[in-house]
């Protein structure tokens, strides 16, 4: 049984509770896979077919089934439990990878056989990343830690977005590209199978069992869930508009393409020092509140972003709005985590993460059509409108429904749910004793490409 926390929890704190390191660790090397694939794969299919139509077609269809079957996937998981589902689910798509690098390893393969390997890969992709926000959930119970596990996760994702590009720019040296795709197989295979073996994930209890319905959304939590999925969903629009306007706006003033780098690279700088900080502080309003604003600061920091009159303050303003992606994201997943039915956890973090990845997908197809239609400063201040509606949306009726599902605060200050009518505040499995109290993706977050196409967030 977990017990209360005292004095304000640290970073420290949450990889002091047991099995934390353990579990953690084993789900960042499988999410590794998730920072590698994407390069990997649109490398394999260019050099095998010789044909960026190919490659650029093959990745749509691997990206669509991975983003839009994560919710069915993470609702494997919650009803079955990580160990039935998740780890065959892995070794599926990890066969599946390498199945694809072997079709790929070569120059001649037939394009039809890449796109339906793609396509089987993507639609078993595991997901980790709304995985292991759950067994946060589990592991502990004080609200302000978990804010501060949840910051560590999403930290820990961007270094794993930026660092993967780097690992397949170096072993693209020495190896084919579809080594990039086998080697993100057995990452990916590797960190599920000591993942499930932690005894921290083999505690969760699946939801199978319960009467049915129990663990099914109902529709005041659906209605709940929107708020942060809107929030997720216009993140995600506007970071992958980021993506080509700043590669817009180097060609525009002659600059090389390796400059577009240095500045996506301090949009996740900015993105990794905010949620770190944002995981830091002892909030005083409740997510609900927090959400919108800060949808709202990325919104104007991206339209501020089109003022920019060179590189330099280009780059600065874009390290600004990074500074509220991962406190937005990270938050959006506090909300949906707080929402959640019981036995429907890793499903609602699914559904963030899923909004995250798609509204990426659509935000660089949208501002696509824009670009060299309009001028780069309006293009900019569309990319942070989508973010203010986003905010809008998000706390449109935010006060009434936050009047309803407002935190209380027991007699010791740690904040507890309040029960939805009907429903006890969840159980949760018993903990070693000297455990910590403690309380996404995703994209997952996510600020760069490769970050916000993944399906692990």
């Amino acid at each position: 049984m977990s017990t209360p926390s005292t004095g304000r929890p640290s970073y420290a704190a949450v990889l002091r509770i047991p099995y934390a390191r353990r579990t953690f660790g084993a789900a960042l090397l499988g999410r590794l896979s998730y920072g590698i694939v994407s390069l990997s794969v649109m490398l394999a299919v260019t050099r095998a077919t010789g044909s960026y139509t190919v490659a650029g077609t093959v990745m749509a269809l691997f990206g669509a089934t991975s983003v839009f079957l994560s919710p069915a996937r993470a609702a494997l998981v919650d009803r079955h439990g990580p160990r039935a589902a998740l780890l065959p689910m892995a070794l599926l798509y990890a066969a599946l990878l390498g199945t694809l690098a072997a079709a790929s390893w070569r120059p001649g393969a037939p394009p039809v056989v890449l796109g339906a390997v793609a396509v089987a890969a993507g639609s078993c992709t595991p997901p980790l990343g709304p995985t292991m926000r759950a067994v946060w959930g589990e592991l502990v119970g004080d609200r302000l830690l978990l804010q501060r596990a949840y910051s560590l996760d999403g930290v820990a994702e961007e270094v794993l977005f930026v660092s993967g590009p780097l690992l397949v720019g170096a072993l693209v040296q020495i190896a084919p590209p579809a080594a990039g795709v086998a080697l993100s197989g057995l990452l990916v295979g590797a960190g599920t199978l000591a993942f499930v073996a932690s005894p921290a994930v083999r505690d969760v209890r699946p939801s199978g069992g319960r009467k049915p319905g129990r663990g099914a959304v109902r529709p005041s939590a659906a209605r709940a869930l929107v708020r942060p999925v809107a929030v997720a969903a216009g993140v995600g629009l506007s970071l992958g508009a980021v993506d080509l306007l700043v590669l817009a706006f180097a060609e525009e003033r002659h600059h090389g393409d390796d400059v577009v780098a240095w500045v996506l690279a301090a949009l996740s700088a900015g993105s990794a020092v905010g949620g770190l900080l944002n995981g830091a502080v002892d909030w005083r309003t409740s997510a609900r509140v927090r959400l919108p604003l800060l949808a709202v600061g990325l919104g104007l920091a991206l339209a501020a972003a089109g003022l920019a009159p060179g590189l330099g303050t280009l780059t600065a303003a874009v390290a600004c709005a990074g500074f509220f992606v991962a406190p937005a994201l990270t938050t959006a997943y506090l909300l949906a985590d707080e929402t959640a039915p019981e036995g429907s956890r890793t499903q609602a973090g699914a559904w963030v993460n899923t909004a995250v990845n798609a509204g990426s997908s659509g935000g660089t197809a949208a501002i696509g059509l824009l670009v060299g239609r309009l001028p780069l400063s309006v293009c900019f201040a569309v990319s942070g409108a989508v973010a203010l509606i986003a905010a809008l949306v998000s706390g449109w009726g935010g006060r009434a429904s936050a009047e309803r599902a407002a935190p209380l605060v027991g007699p010791e200050g740690e904040r507890e749910r309040a029960a939805e009518p009907g429903r006890s505040r969840r159980s949760r499995p018993a903990v070693p004793s000297g455990a910590p109290s403690a309380a996404e993706g995703p994209a997952s977050s996510s600020v760069n490409g490769g970050s916000a196409g993944s399906s692990s967030r």
